[in-house]
């Protein structure tokens, strides 16, 4: 049941399914090949921010040519906002309304932000936001939302042998594969390689490389454990050492 008493319907996964990466040059790359270009609706306000904000770093504190250069910054960042929101649920809508199963990557976008070179171009683009409009809009429709576990090679594996590349640099948008000779351009073969693994989720009933699991990578190498041996216990070991005679006779 949602909030306001409407039955929530009952998911379906019959139908068409669809993978989407999401990147920075291109915002949604979906596993039919096409691409969404970026907005960019920050780079294009940025110049009258920027003006905006001169003005009233230049106002006297607590006058009223203060208060109305605010009011005009805060107008420009509402726009922006605006613009983006509008976007996004636009496209969350069509991507709902045309496909039964959605399957996104899940990204660690707190962590990425954390990068000083990127850290501006990850915060306009809303990847968090959209995936959240996307899940919500397609229980509302009673569709398939799943996300793919971060760490899943999406973008080295090749969708038609399933050979995983060593090494794949972020400069190189298209490779070959060695094994079939495939050619790749790299995010529609990532989000053909998302929509597989969704629906490999779906078909076998588990989520062992989906979302929900750990969030970091297991640093602790799997070892086999042997019948009847015993491992060591974790923690500070106890002192086996024995007080010496002096030290007895001083408790005494």
């Amino acid at each position: 049941m949602f909030k306001d008493g409407v039955a929530k319907p009952k998911q379906s996964k019959e139908g068409k399914a669809i993978g989407i990466d999401l990147g920075l040059t291109d915002f949604c790359i979906t596993s039919d090949g096409s691409k969404l270009k970026q907005p960019k609706w920050l780079r294009r306000h940025e110049k009258n921010l920027k003006r905006k904000q001169r003005k009233l770093s230049r106002q006297v504190k607590g006058s009223k040519n203060r208060d109305k250069a605010r009011l005009k910054v805060a107008k420009v960042q509402s726009k922006i906002s605006r613009c983006r929101e509008d976007f996004l649920h636009k496209l969350s809508r069509k991507i709902v309304n045309e496909n039964q199963v959605i399957v996104l990557e899940s990204l660690n976008v707190k962590g990425m932000v954390r990068n000083p070179n990127l850290s501006k171009a990850i915060s306009q683009v809303s990847w968090g936001q959209f995936a959240t409009m996307l899940k919500y809009k397609a229980e509302q429709e009673g569709k398939v939302y799943l996300e793919v576990d971060r760490w899943f090679p999406s973008s080295k594996t090749c969708n038609v042998c399933l050979n995983v590349v060593g090494n794949l640099p972020l400069d190189i948008r298209a490779w070959t594969c060695n094994s079939c000779n495939t050619h790749h351009d790299r995010d529609i073969n990532a989000s053909i390689n998302i929509m597989n693994e969704g629906l490999r989720i779906l078909s076998l009933g588990t989520r062992d490389t989906a979302c929900g699991g750990s969030v970091r990578r297991s640093r602790r190498s799997s070892r086999t454990q042997v019948p009847g041996e015993r491992r060591p216990k974790s923690g500070r070991k106890k002192s086996t050492s024995r007080q010496s005679p002096v030290k007895q006779e001083a408790h005494a």
